[in-house]
């Protein structure tokens, strides 16, 4: 074995490490935390009665906000006392998960909830930290600590925490969480979509408490350029982070190696190895990686591998792999609603890979970390999708910026992940420029911050110089990106299924394509001749002419049709049919395979 160990300590582009006030604390999936999760009391606020007064001013802006301030969490301390609200009277709520399939009167609520937890809390050392970490909360969270704002979160799917270290007290402490999921046209996603808005602490809350200065962020990856390299960035938060020794370990590889902070708390290292064992999707290896510093230790599983493009492949360890793939929705398969849980994780990727597939799309936003660390070790390639869906305000300078953040969070979380090898811009956005500006800043951003995975996004597909049998791409941004996506939906949307066989392809850039949407809508157990809309042998025909179509695409280098399971969406209403969910999934929201899943199973096991 050849071990070469090379200290870097200036600061490369493999990684940029935003600063914030609370930056994201990675690998919490790993942390030893107490965790919050369980029933919290909840109040309902469409009128935001305990955030605003009567002339609509925020109590959180006023110098004595009195006891109209639900974030008080007030309690009545005389008989003329006047208070309108009680928590710990009030009904209760599980946490992690979404309002409207808890509790019936909610089910199509957007508004305002207030969640409250109270706990008591001993820190183990008088010098430690103490944050609370939220793993998602849907859509704006205002967050409150024993009456004092902790900060605001914009985004429904992505993590974030603050830090509690002084207002942390040994008993009743009281977090309120004030939730709001109505839709906005400046949002991302904005107000029109295609899936349930579910509200709420939809996924764990924790606690989490470090060193005075702990390790806060890393990413340790293969060299893109070098498969004989391993290199990575690791961040310490702390007053004392700098010229801190800092241990990589990991035992397999015997390697173990030191190198010291700079004086922002960054090490930065590079480790020749000629032995190690690439991850892939026949032999997803993770090996146990320990960053350790005097204070502080974390463990984590990473998988090292390389993902590139050369013309018209997609390169994973240098060879062409297909990518056979099926759109997902995080919804539970177990108990409905928002999935949230390793076990739906699990269901979910189990059926995809019974399916037959080496890759998913993660439609449209971050999905919780278990698919990610479980499709780690299942061996299952990953596309991940920022909210930007449909008609986003393009020339909003706010929701640029929020796009961002949402993407940086995704981004923050699981750039350690081996499955991840696509960060996806958006979804079905019109063209023009200045959704073309958006998109490309979007792109330049997440090449600086993580220049080792590939970019792309799902565009449409359009006629060739007006001939409509003969379907081209015809769209600035294709340009940008690394792997040309496009949904399509020939035989459902555009026409009848006997549309395919008429139809050709053009397309002149040289780069691997993606279909990342196809498909129809059926019913499970409703069934007729295959010309009848709804049915399973509609859905069945649809893609069995879909995928002799698309094969004679010459880029074609992967598929992930829509969808692996039928999933709510508040636009799908017709009755006896759709019933508030949309019918393309190939399996029923039931766990119930439609005939349409053996086909596409059919393709794969075939498929080289």
């Amino acid at each position: 074995m050849k071990l070469k160990l090379t200290a870097v300590f200036l600061l490369f582009s493999f990684i940029r490490f935003s600063f914030a006030q609370d930056p994201l604390i990675v690998n919490t999936y790993n942390r030893d935390v107490t965790s919050l999760n369980g029933q919290w009391h909840f109040i309902v606020d469409p009128y935001e009665n305990g955030f605003y007064n009567y002339r609509y001013e925020p109590f959180e802006k006023q110098e004595n906000p009195g006891n109209g301030a639900f974030f008080n969490n007030a309690k009545a301390k005389s008989k003329t006392d006047l208070i309108e609200y009680n928590f710990d009277k009030s009904d209760t709520i599980a946490v992690p998960s979404d309002w409207n399939t808890q509790k019936e009167k909610l089910f199509y609520y957007e508004g305002t909830v207030w969640y409250k937890k109270s706990f008591d809390y001993l820190v183990s050392k008088s010098s430690n930290r103490v944050f609370v970490y939220f793993e998602a909360s849907n859509y704006e969270t205002d967050v409150y600590f024993n009456g004092k704002k902790l900060g605001k979160h914009t985004g429904g799917f992505t993590p974030f925490n603050f830090e509690v270290t002084n207002l942390l007290k040994e008993k009743n402490n009281f977090l309120v969480v004030k939730v709001d999921n109505k839709r906005k046209k400046e949002g991302v996603p904005t107000l029109n979509t295609d899936w349930w808005n579910y509200g709420g602490l939809t996924r764990g809350v924790k606690v989490i408490e470090t060193p005075n200065t702990f390790i806060n962020d890393y990413m340790i990856q293969l060299d893109p350029k070098n498969n004989e390299s391993i290199k990575g960035e690791i961040s310490l938060n702390g007053k004392n982070n700098a010229n801190q020794n800092v241990t990589i370990a990991i035992p397999e590889l015997n390697i173990n190696y030191n190198t010291v902070t700079d004086n922002s708390g960054l090490a930065t290292f590079e480790i020749s190895h000629t032995d190690i064992l690439y991850w892939s999707t026949i032999n997803p290896k993770l090996y146990n990686v320990t960053i350790e510093t005097n204070q502080d230790k974390t463990i984590d599983q990473i998988g090292f591998r390389t993902i590139a493009t050369k013309g018209s492949d997609i390169l994973l360890n240098g060879e062409s792999i297909f990518l056979k793939g099926i759109s997902i929705h995080e919804e539970s398969p177990i108990r409905g609603g928002r999935g949230h849980s390793k076990e739906d994780a699990h269901q979910l990727l189990l059926w995809a890979k019974e399916l037959g597939c080496n890759y998913v799309r993660l439609s449209h936003y971050p999905h919780n970390e278990h698919m990610l660390r479980l499709a780690d070790q299942m061996g299952i390639l990953v596309w991940e999708e920022n909210p930007v869906y449909w008609t986003i305000q393009w020339e909003n300078k706010d929701t640029y910026e929020n796009a961002k953040q949402q993407l940086s969070e995704v981004i923050d979380r699981d750039k350690n992940r081996a499955s991840v090898i696509i960060w996806s811009m958006a979804n079905e956005t019109p063209t023009s420029e200045a959704r073309n500006e958006f998109l490309s800043n979007l792109t330049k951003f997440t090449r600086e911050k993580d220049p080792t995975r590939l970019i792309s996004a799902a565009l449409e597909q359009s006629d060739y110089n007006g001939n409509k049998f003969v379907r081209t791409i015809s769209d600035e941004f294709a340009n940008k990106v690394d792997i040309l996506s496009f949904n399509q939906y020939i035989g459902w949307y555009d026409g009848l299924v006997e549309k395919c066989a008429t139809i050709s392809w053009k397309i002149d850039l040289d780069k691997p394509v993606v279909i990342s949407e196809f498909g129809a809508g059926a019913k499970y157990g409703l069934h007729g001749d295959k010309h009848t809309r709804w049915t399973e042998e509609y859905q069945e025909y649809l893609y069995i002419e879909t995928l002799k179509m698309l094969s004679s695409i010459e880029q074609l280098r992967g598929i992930s049709p829509w969808i692996l399971v039928d999933f709510r969406s508040p636009r799908r209403v017709l009755p006896e049919i759709q019933d508030n969910w949309n019918r393309k999934g190939l399996i029923s929201e039931k766990g119930e395979k439609k005939m349409a899943f053996f086909i596409l199973k059919s393709f794969y096991e075939a498929k080289q």
